[in-house]
């Protein structure tokens, strides 16, 4: 307990359960000079309840392996969205529309649905004044998307942070992916005061009782690299069901961070009841322009396949060879034994919205999906 009190009282972000996922390469804090306080330590166990969310069933399809298959949560479009999941993989797409615009986000929605199976619909990296989550996920979902809703954890306290899942839930979004958030100094508004009463492992749980089908991520390339696969561990146990891979360099260090993950899931069962596999969703870089690229080298600890830049940017027609990249890089994925969809991960340059929801909508309709069960 002590431990974890001195890293609360250190962490700018007021973690318990850390790392967050914006620690440089050589472990220093992403808004400090120090050395991150979590990366010399072990891991901070999970000391709450512990929902359980998913199930496994042995894959039919030939592939190897198990079938992770969440089970139902309260809300329906949490259920829903479990049961697309339970029959086949899915395609996930970044949500591109200008912060506070409602036409965009008509737009980039309008463009998106019926190409993609949901869209994580979070806040805009480059501003920090937003429509709130559940306004926000109305508002799509009113153009027949669904929505991943993407929660963070910069701007409100418990009891705010609580108003917004009652409010998600009753929107009926397909899942509530909790983050703890880049801190304000790295943003638009430094002048705005942090708040962080929770991380994304706390709002996990939380989100988790209001009755979610619950996504976090992790970022398997960021320090302290051994011991990311055991804090996905701890925020499933929280309550994550589906877990969002950030980019870690192609589909072969994603195979390994799955197997690692499955390896401290079997460690962590000593003495607990035996823990469910996650359903696992690939994060895929998209580049169709020199905006897009420049928004991706801006991402903390990015690690890129390589020569995947080098081949889009190096193109005659770099819009093309983009959708081409990220298709085959989906595809690969895609084959890994317990990925259960792809996320297409990136951002236009201001002004370009529209031109980035259409190139997601083209790759999300190039990509093979395989249906659970199928001979």
């Amino acid at each position: 307990m002590e431990r974890v009190q001195e890293a609360v009282f250190s962490c700018p972000k007021s973690m318990t359960y850390g790392p967050c996922g914006g620690v440089e390469f050589d472990g220093t804090c992403e808004v400090s000079e120090h050395r991150c306080v979590f990366v010399d330590r072990e891991t901070v166990a999970w000391r709450g309840p512990m929902p359980v969310l998913l199930v496994d069933r042995p894959a039919s399809d030939g592939s190897p392996g198990v079938v992770a298959v969440p089970s139902d949560p309260v809300s329906p479009g949490g259920a829903e969205f479990a049961q697309l999941i339970r029959s086949r993989q899915v395609v996930v797409a970044d949500f591109p529309a200008k912060a506070v615009d409602r036409v965009s986000l008509a737009e980039c929605a309008d463009l998106l649905a019926g190409s993609a199976d949901a869209t994580l619909a979070g806040d805009s990296g480059a501003h920090r004044v937003q429509f709130s989550p559940s306004y926000r996920a109305q508002l799509i979902q009113s153009r027949g998307l669904r929505v991943i809703a993407g929660f963070n954890c910069r701007d409100r306290n418990r009891v705010a942070i609580e108003g917004e899942l009652a409010g998600l839930a009753d929107v009926g979004v397909a899942a509530v992916h909790c983050v703890t958030g880049d801190h304000t100094l790295t943003g638009s508004r430094p002048d705005a005061k942090p708040v962080f009463d929770l991380d994304s492992t706390g709002v996990a749980s939380l989100a988790a009782e209001y009755g979610h089908l619950v996504s976090v991520g992790e970022s398997p390339a960021t320090p302290p690299v051994a011991h990311r696969a055991e804090r996905l561990v701890e925020k499933q146990r929280a309550g994550a069901a589906l877990a969002f891979v950030n980019h870690a360099g192609g589909a072969a260090p994603v195979a390994r961070f799955i197997a690692e993950v499955r390896e401290r899931q079997v460690e962590r069962e000593h003495g607990e009841a035996r823990l469910p596999g996650l359903a696992y969703i690939a994060c895929v870089p998209v580049v169709v322009d020199r905006g897009s690229a420049e928004l991706l080298r801006s991402f903390t600890t990015l690690v890129l396949p390589d020569g995947y830049l080098e081949r889009i940017l190096g193109a005659r027609d770099v819009y093309a060879e983009g959708i081409a990249a990220a298709i085959d890089l989906s595809n690969e994925l895609l084959t890994l034994d317990g990925v259960s969809g792809v996320n297409l991960s990136g951002g236009p340059e201001d002004g370009r919205e529209s031109f980035f929801a259409e190139a997601l909508a083209r790759i999300a309709s190039g990509v093979s999906l395989r249906i659970h069960g199928a001979g």
